[in-house]
Order: structure tokens, then sequence, then C-alpha cells
């Protein structure tokens, strides 16, 4: 198989756009495209969604040739909803991913019907904007954001897939919505069927075929734009970790066994074979930015020494609060002694982010998933390579090159690793 006929085509629905991208057999990106949203809102609604869709498909196939192109797959924002008539056609606009919840008796009635440890649970619930859209007048369906793309891309039919139906309330070891979303509001033949992520849906449709897919392309169940990121970068083994190195520190974990942990935020998805898991610190590069500055970045990161280490011990948060490693809502920053270099006082922040990543895949072994066997790095943070000499001397693990960066790829390379098992 040449460069000119991928095998697989993931598109993304980000915060900011729309982005797809085409692999070949081997993995290797061919082809990518991106459509950003024209005004704020249009994140909130479906036509620009499948507007970007199309232009990137559109761009991708003067690019390359779809004769070859095998599979097809959509990631959305997990947690972003939509109400559906009986036609399939948009009621009113999305409720997002990070939309809290304004009604407390919808919260509650989940609080009082959910299991301890379910993801649905919380002021930002998804099953909470599922039951809110499913009261608007003339609803037929509820569906996720990746749902409805990849619905016009096939045969018509709501389906969705395990990692976006989670936050919804989707019971992962029984694969059904279960009895107790019922008891909280929800109406459960609203809710699409839900197949594992990466399971083979059927053949692409004709709004697909319109735009240059062969009729022999299949539509295969999508994931979060979370999970894209991870498989994006090229981590499928057990053991794999990737950290994401932005405004806040995100670690993730390739496990062979499921780990909830709601205290801390922890949850699992099942991506292919093997389940994701993974937390979110209250640390990371806002703390950097605030006390330090992008300003003064550049000339303090030449100053910095990681062979010598500061000793400072380092806890940097800029308020009382963490989530994990350490699960305590009046948890206080540690940023004292300040040493008048502030080369000193940055490496040590950088330290603290360091021991907290440490301390973060130590929590998520201890709560049962596998040792750290390599780890990737993403975000902004990936460019300071002081900072990662830091980090290789903490983690003593062997540092890889991420594939890509682009959630699409990591949805293409989802269709890829099914594609390749036949």
């Amino acid at each position: 198989m040449t460069a000119e006929y991928p095998l697989a085509i993931g598109i993304d629905l980000g915060t900011s756009g729309v982005r797809a991208a085409a692999l070949d057999e081997g993995g290797r990106q061919v082809a990518f495209a991106a459509s950003s949203f024209a005004t704020p809102h249009e994140i909130r609604e479906p036509a620009a969604w499948w507007r970007g869709t199309e232009t990137c498909l559109k761009v991708l196939a003067a690019r390359v040739s779809f004769a070859g192109v095998r599979g097809i797959a959509v990631d959305g924002t997990s947690g972003t909803v939509l109400a559906l008539d009986r036609d399939k056609r948009p009621v009113g606009d999305a409720l997002l991913y990070n939309d809290p919840c304004p009604d407390a008796s919808v919260i509650a009635a989940i609080d009082a019907a959910a299991p301890a440890a379910s993801p649905a649970r919380g002021t930002s619930t998804a099953l909470g904007r599922a039951i809110l859209l499913s009261r608007r007048d003339g609803v037929a369906h509820v569906v996720h954001q990746a749902d409805w793309i990849a619905m016009r891309l096939g045969e018509g039919e709501p389906v969705s897939d395990e990692n976006n139906a989670l936050k919804t309330g989707y019971d992962l070891s029984g694969e059904s919505w279960p009895d107790w979303i019922e008891r909280a509001g929800m109406d459960r033949d609203l809710l699409p069927r839900v197949s594992r992520a990466g399971t083979k849906i059927g053949p692409v449709g004709p709004l697909a075929r319109e735009l240059g897919l062969p009729p022999s392309c299949m539509l295969y169940a999508g994931t979060t734009d979370g999970c894209a990121s991870f498989l994006a970068t090229g981590a499928s083994e057990v053991g794999d970790g990737v950290t994401a190195l932005g405004s806040t520190l995100v670690l993730k974990l390739a496990s062979d066994r499921l780990v909830d942990a709601p205290q801390y935020g922890i949850y699992s998805h099942r991506v292919g074979d093997f389940w994701l898991v993974g937390g979110a610190s209250n640390s990371g590069g806002a703390v950097i930015r605030e006390l330090i500055g992008d300003e003064r970045l550049e000339e303090l990161t030449a100053r910095l020494d990681p062979a010598k280490p500061t000793q400072l011990d380092y806890y940097p948060l800029l308020k009382p609060g963490e989530r994990f490693p350490i699960s305590d809502p009046r948890y206080p920053p540690r940023l004292t002694p300040r040493p008048a270099d502030d080369a000193i006082f940055f490496q040590g922040i950088l330290e603290g982010i360091a021991e907290i990543e440490r301390l973060g895949f130590e929590r998520l072994t201890a709560l049962g998933a596998p040792r750290l066997a390599t780890v990737r790095t993403v975000g902004g943070g990936a460019r300071n390579s002081a900072w990662q000499e830091i980090r290789r001397g903490k983690l003593g693990v062997p540092f890889l090159e991420p594939r890509s960066i682009e959630a699409a790829a990591g949805t293409a390379a989802l269709v890829l690793r099914q594609e390749n098992r036949h």
C-alpha cells in the first residue's frame, strides 16, 4: 500500500474546530486537514460540526486517493450531548462537556440512583445534561457529539461507543444502559445502542460516499478526544504512559485491568484490548505562568541545572486544593522557602511538578494499574529540555517520542488496530 492509499481516517471534533487524519497501513499519517469554528458559538452547533467534517474530508480527498480507505471513525469531546427529533435532526444547540447541570434536583436524583463509583455523578454530569435534553419538546433521541457525526457518515442510526457513553451512565461490566438511570430520570429508549470503541458498525452511507469514501469503507465506533489523544502518541501496550504538560498535569496509563477510584477522579475507559486509566493534578503549566511569567521562561530555562537538585521540596499549587495524586480539597500549596535567584525558584517548581508526576503514576499502580514502563509527553512543557531531564531522573523509565499529537490520528489508529487484525 502506497501513501496514495490511506487505510484509515479519523475525525476529531474538538473545542476549536474539526480535524481529520488519514493513516497508511503502517500507521504513518499521509494527510491531515483542519477546519476551525468561525465563531465561539459554533462549538454548540451540530450543523457547524458537520460543515467542518465535510470540509476536512474534501481536503483529504484532494490530497490522497480514498480508493483504499477501509475504515473511518469519529472522536468527540467527552460529555457533549445533543437532542434529535424523529427525523434525526438536532433539537436546539448541544450541551457541552463543561456545562454544569443547572437543575439541582437532577443532580440529586442521579446521586441517589447511581453507584458510588459512577462517572455520571457530579455537577458537570453528562447524564444530567442528557436528562435535561430529553425534556425538550419533540425529542426522540439523545446522542453524544461523536455519535451524531458518525450517524451521518453511516446509515443513519444512532450508535455510540463505550468511551463516550461512560459519563452518561453506561455500565461497562454489563455492557448496557443500567436500570438505575431510569430512576435518575433518563428514558433509556432515547439513548443510542453502544458498541466497544473500535468495533465495526457497518458500511458508510450515502453522505460519506458523496464525499469520496468507497462503498466498501466501514464505519467504526469511535472514542472520546482524550482517549484518541492517548492513541495518537503511539502508546498501545500495557504500562505505556502519556503525560500532558499543559495548564494542568494529566497522566494516562494503559492497564490490563479496570481501575475506578472516584475519590481521585479516576475511572477507566476500555480501548481495544486494554483499559485506559488516569488522573489530573491541579498543578501544571498554569502555576508556572502565574509564578514565573511566559516572558521569563526562556531566560530562566537557560540557567537551569538539572544535575544539581535544589532540595526545595515544593508542591506547586496556585490555591489550596488537590485532586490527584492527593485527594484533599484543602491541601495547601508548598512554595517556601523562596530563594533569591529566580532560576533556582523556577527549577524548584519544575522539580515539584515532576515529583507530583512520579507520585501520580505510583498512585495509579497502588490502585491496581501496572507499573509505568514507558512515557510519552505532549503539551507545551514537552519543549523544555531541562524539565524533561528532571522528569527522567524522577521516573526512571524510557522516554519515547509521541508519534502524533493529533487526536484525529489516534482515532484513525483505533480503526487501523482493528483492520490489521483481519
